[in-house]
């Protein structure tokens, strides 16, 4: 039988899945803005979320992931990446799990109270959302680990948690705001730990 490799070893095999699932996630937000402006000309950004519009519900799943423009994908596109990065390195599941609650929560929040009128789209709601995940994730855990990476999170990209309040009427400060709200309801559904149980007393 094999001897198990030695932990540093291990633990680095991580890397390669979470460069891996952030490299398709970019990739496919890019193909999709390519596919959109030069065959659908743009179309597809109706299926931004539309809040309080009962037939655009089902935008949230599909809001995050289309952008106005490429200059709207690029600004983006790095913290994205960064973000992506650091949050699949907690594993390709709970990562996945994670993205899915960003978007239903964050998605759902700005249908319910989003501006009416207005049309929200595009992956900040995914960055704001991946950013409270890893800070989120430093508080329930309270790893050396866990708490190494939000600083490291928040030295990066806490500059703009501003964005969470109403500024630019041309950028969707609620799908920042409940993204991030999302990205701490996945934290504590992934990462809480539950009490512990003294020995012989009934659990609570």
């Amino acid at each position: 039988m094999r001897p198990p490799l030695p932990r540093t070893l291990t633990s680095r095999s991580g890397l390669l899945p979470a460069a891996g699932l952030t490299t398709l996630l970019l990739a496919g937000l890019w193909v999709q803005e390519v596919a959109d402006l030069l065959i659908f000309g743009g179309r597809l950004d109706r299926y931004g979320i539309e809040p309080r519009e009962p037939g655009a519900l089902w935008h949230i799943l599909t809001a995050p992931f289309l952008h106005a423009g490429f200059g709207h994908l690029l600004a983006n596109t790095v913290p994205l990446a960064a973000l992506s990065f650091m949050s699949a390195l907690r594993g390709p599941w709970r990562f996945l799990a994670a993205l899915l609650m960003i978007v239903l929560v964050g998605g759902g929040l700005v249908w319910l109270l989003g501006r009416g009128g207005s049309l929200h789209l595009g992956a900040s709601e995914l960055v704001f959302g991946l950013l409270a995940y890893l800070l989120g994730v430093g508080w329930w855990e309270r790893t050396p680990l866990a708490i190494g990476v939000a600083v490291v999170a928040f030295l990066l990209y806490g500059g703009m948690l501003w964005g969470v309040l109403p500024s630019n009427p041309a950028v969707s400060w609620e799908a920042h705001l409940f993204g991030f709200v999302g990205g701490l309801v996945a934290a504590a559904l992934l990462h809480r730990r539950r009490p512990s149980v003294a020995p012989g007393l009934p659990p609570r």
